[in-house]
């Protein structure tokens, strides 16, 4: 497979592991994105990910419901956890080396992450698991996968979610919604576009990092766009 990235951070939406279902973890959605990721590793593209927590617990919706933020983030790391554990397990079954490190100690559940282990297991073309974001309240995952790819020198960080790429508008609530092929980080800011946290897209833009955002939820979507395939949308200066 000819591609111009070596090495990829790829953020996972939790919300995304549902599937149809309205709460937890979905098999068929594991299988499928466990698959496409072997593809890709097969090839020798060394892969680092970080999962989001939002189908089991969400930090900032907790705190709205009256936990206190710190405790509400740090629930919502754990469930990046039990997230990124299923994802393990997955990929191992599919004879996928996978090392899952964790910003928080909590061995023997995974290794406590630093950038030297990850990128140790990346060179023996292990996936690298990266959960409970950053270890600290009041960082999203998007920050942390935004922190990561810069610690472990990824050429590209991709955003999988459930929609094909950055529109002008919610494309889910306004079907005349435009969408952008590529888009500055500046004009991301200018436009007020969610992509991610404004934190995320700052590290992004001053670190040279660039973001794809892709449907991860099409099966193939991932290899296409390691190989140039102009599907989702490019971030970049």
């Amino acid at each position: 497979m000819i591609t111009p990235y070596k090495r990829i951070l790829l953020k996972l939406s939790g919300e995304s592991l549902m599937g149809d279902k309205a709460y937890g973890l979905d098999g068929k959605q594991l299988h499928s994105y466990a698959t496409q990721i072997k593809e890709i590793v097969d090839t020798g593209i060394h892969v680092g990910i970080v999962i989001g927590g939002g189908n089991i617990f969400r930090g900032l919706s907790g705190a709205t419901e009256g936990f206190d933020r710190v405790k509400g983030d740090q629930m919502g790391m754990l469930a990046t956890v039990i997230n990124s554990l299923a994802l393990q397990s997955e990929l191992e079954k599919k004879g996928v080396s996978a090392r899952l490190f964790t910003a928080i100690n909590m061995e023997p559940i995974g290794e406590m992450y630093s950038k030297q282990k990850a990128i140790e297991a990346l060179k023996l073309n292990e996936v690298a698991i990266m959960a409970a974001g950053t270890g600290n309240p009041f960082f999203t995952t998007d920050t942390a996968s935004a922190l990561r790819a810069i610690e472990i020198g990824a050429d590209v960080m991709l955003k999988g979610t459930r929609v094909d790429g950055i529109y002008d508008s919610d494309p889910e609530k306004n079907p005349k919604a435009v969408k952008f092929d590529k888009i500055t980080y500046d004009e991301v800011y200018k436009r007020g576009l969610k992509i991610m946290d404004l934190t995320a897209t700052t590290m992004c833009k001053e670190n040279n990092m660039p973001i794809i955002v892709f449907d991860m939820d099409t099966p193939g979507n991932l290899k296409k766009v390691l190989t140039g395939n102009k599907i989702g949308t490019i971030v970049k200066p």
